[in-house]
């Protein structure tokens, strides 16, 4: 069942919302080579005990993983794209970082992600980075009142098709409120006017993810989380959480 927020309820995943765009921003800041994803891990943390806010994703345990995702952030570096787990290995100059971070605010959520490049970066990765921003822009404004799921998969499609690269509907984008993943599930790809429509008071987070070249074959890693690109090259991930209002789509996680 998707259910429809409140415009109090809303309110408050905005202070979830506010969190996790603090905690990205901070890490931003904070992550240069020789930084390990692990320390930027322990930047979230802090931010999250200043703010009274708790993780989305430290214990999180779905069905696919075989443990319990180990941080507060995802942190996936260059050829990983997706869930990657806080570790040890320094930051190199030129790697292309995508973090993903969730929080619970009084029982709300808020999710997000980005992407950057640490030290000097590569012209083809902030192409990159720039074409899923876009992809992301372009499914936020499609979320409209009244719109359907398949015109925000097919307005992130079509920026990436356009800049030939592939799109992978197994991870998208989902409803978001009481806990961080509700109905419904949200694909980058669709046909318009397919799908689920949207009405005031839904909330939900649009997440857009792509690799260089046309591919979308993943493989998961052995710690059962870090999700990569099967020939190695790099990915972006760009992702906000949108209220859907009589006004048209408004991002939570912002500051």
């Amino acid at each position: 069942m998707v259910e429809l927020k409140t415009a109090d309820e809303i309110e408050q995943m905005r202070a979830a919302g506010r969190v996790v765009a603090l905690a990205l921003a901070t890490v931003r800041k904070e992550a240069a080579v020789g930084v390990t994803t692990r320390q930027l891990d322990a930047v979230a943390r802090e931010v999250f005990a200043a703010e009274g806010a708790t993780s989305l994703f430290d214990g999180y345990q779905p069905g696919f993983a075989g443990t319990p995702f180990r941080g507060v952030i995802c942190a996936s570096v260059n050829d990983a794209v997706l869930h990657g787990l806080p570790n040890d290995v320094p930051l190199a100059d030129g790697d292309l970082l995508s973090v993903d971070c969730g929080a619970s605010v009084d029982g709300w959520s808020g999710d997000s992600a980005i992407s950057f490049v640490v030290g000097t970066p590569r012209i083809e990765d902030l192409e990159l980075i720039a074409t899923t921003e876009q992809a992301l822009a372009a499914g936020i404004a499609a979320a409209q009142p009244g719109a359907h799921l398949g015109d925000i998969g097919h307005a992130i499609a079509q920026i990436g098709q356009a800049a030939g690269l592939g799109t992978n509907l197994d991870f998208g984008g989902h409803g978001i409120g009481r806990t961080m993943h509700e109905e419904p599930h949200i694909p980058n790809g669709g046909r318009p006017g397919r799908g689920f429509t949207l009405l005031p008071g839904h909330v939900i987070a649009i997440e857009p993810w792509f690799w260089h070249g046309a591919g979308s074959v993943y493989v998961i890693d052995d710690d059962g989380w870090t999700l990569r690109s099967a020939d190695g090259t790099r990915g972006a991930h760009a992702e906000h959480t949108v209220a859907i209002t009589p006004n048209g789509p408004e991002i939570l996680t912002t500051l």
